[in-house]
């Protein structure tokens, strides 16, 4: 590849996305939200304070392959995480009906919130520059509603067991 080619590439992706640096960190509090799910009931991050741990993991866009292999790997490890006393939300800057198609296609077992105007993503750092879509993060918040774990290197198949592995290893040292 020549060095134009590669320079033009590099300045592309660079415009494009957002670099990995993040106003959030590991032990602030989360920013909360209430949000549209899949059949367009407000759900509320506040209403899990002192009741449950929450996943909330942010991905690009409903029915692409990698959000698809996300959620159907989230699906698939959701009574695992149920008993380890956390509940998973996934959140776009897809509209509710392209959520509800999403959701129903892959008869999900949890919440998919829609973030149309992308202010939670500019919340918790994962919007892309330019584009109104958001970047692959996990987060894990306790049930004191503080940030305790942030993934930024998401591998979509593993993000589900990876995150039931840490919210083990987090609720024995809390």
């Amino acid at each position: 590849m020549n060095r134009f080619l590669k320079n033009f590439i590099g300045m592309f992706f660079g415009f494009f996305i957002v670099n990995t640096c993040f106003a959030l960190e590991v032990g602030n509090p989360a920013p909360l939200f209430s949000l549209k799910n899949q059949e367009g009931k407000i759900i509320s991050l506040q209403e899990n304070k002192d009741k449950l741990w929450t996943v909330v993991y942010f991905y690009p866009k409903a029915g692409t392959p990698g959000c698809t292999t996300q959620a159907c790997a989230f699906r698939d490890s959701i009574k695992i995480i149920k008993s380890k006393g956390a509940i998973v939300y996934g959140v776009s800057t897809d509209s509710v009906a392209s959520l509800k198609e999403f959701y129903e296609k892959h008869k999900l077992t949890f919440d998919l919130l829609s973030d149309e105007d992308a202010k939670i993503a500019k919340a918790y750092g994962t919007k892309m520059a330019v584009l109104t879509m958001s970047k692959r993060i996990t987060f894990i918040i306790d049930d004191k509603l503080v940030i305790r774990s942030i993934d930024e290197n998401v591998d979509p198949a593993l993000d589900a067991k990876k995150v039931a592995d840490k919210i083990s290893e987090l609720r024995s040292i809390k």
